[in-house]
């Protein structure tokens, strides 16, 4: 794995990507680009396709980076996955997203925190529980989409150059990190 230094973690919401991805990038030495920090404006307004498009396209121009986030929709797949050489999958079943979803809706309730610097957005028990926009309705909504999807996409030609990591359990992906050399300044 040293060699890869290009890497795109994606995954269903509440499959843990910032959480895995954050912590790959710091071991290994390399920025972390969290696609939803470049995607969404204040008031939970997505920025328009071409601003979101030109913020994916600087932040994968370097030679080593680690990101996370899917936006196939948007684009974002078309520009990661050329660049890339390895895809982690995480894919961990309905019931362990929805108490992650359960548990990170609770935190940052609580602890009030903006989620990407100068948006001023915030996660409540409101937006996350009876919002048609909560993350639990996407996550249902998205999940088995995103397991019969990725795979043919996988597959095609042109992401051959791809390795790629399916994890379907928190230990797996886990013990492969611990197995990825930490760089010195990490």
């Amino acid at each position: 794995m040293s060699s890869s230094r290009r890497i795109s973690v994606v995954g269903s919401t509440g499959s843990g990507k910032t959480t895995f991805g954050r912590e790959l990038a710091r071991r290994l030495g390399v920025p972390f680009v969290e696609l939803d920090a470049l995607n969404w404006g204040p008031n939970w307004t997505m920025v328009p396709v071409d601003v979101f498009t030109e913020r994916v396209a600087r932040a994968v121009e370097g030679d080593a980076w680690v990101v996370d986030g899917n936006y196939a929709g948007r684009g974002a797949r078309d520009l990661v996955w050329p660049r890339a050489d390895t895809v982690i999958w995480l894919d961990p079943p309905i019931g362990v997203i929805l108490v992650r979803l359960l548990r990170r809706a609770v935190r940052r309730s609580r602890s009030g925190e903006e989620l990407w610097p100068e948006t001023g957005n915030r996660e409540t028990l409101r937006n996350q529980f009876l919002s048609r926009d909560s993350l639990f309705l996407w996550a249902l909504k998205t999940y088995r989409r995103r397991r019969r999807d990725l795979p043919p996409s996988l597959a095609r030609p042109e992401h051959a150059h791809l390795v790629v990591h399916r994890f379907r359990a928190s230990k797996e992906a886990g013990a492969w990190l611990d197995r990825q050399p930490a760089t010195a300044g990490s």
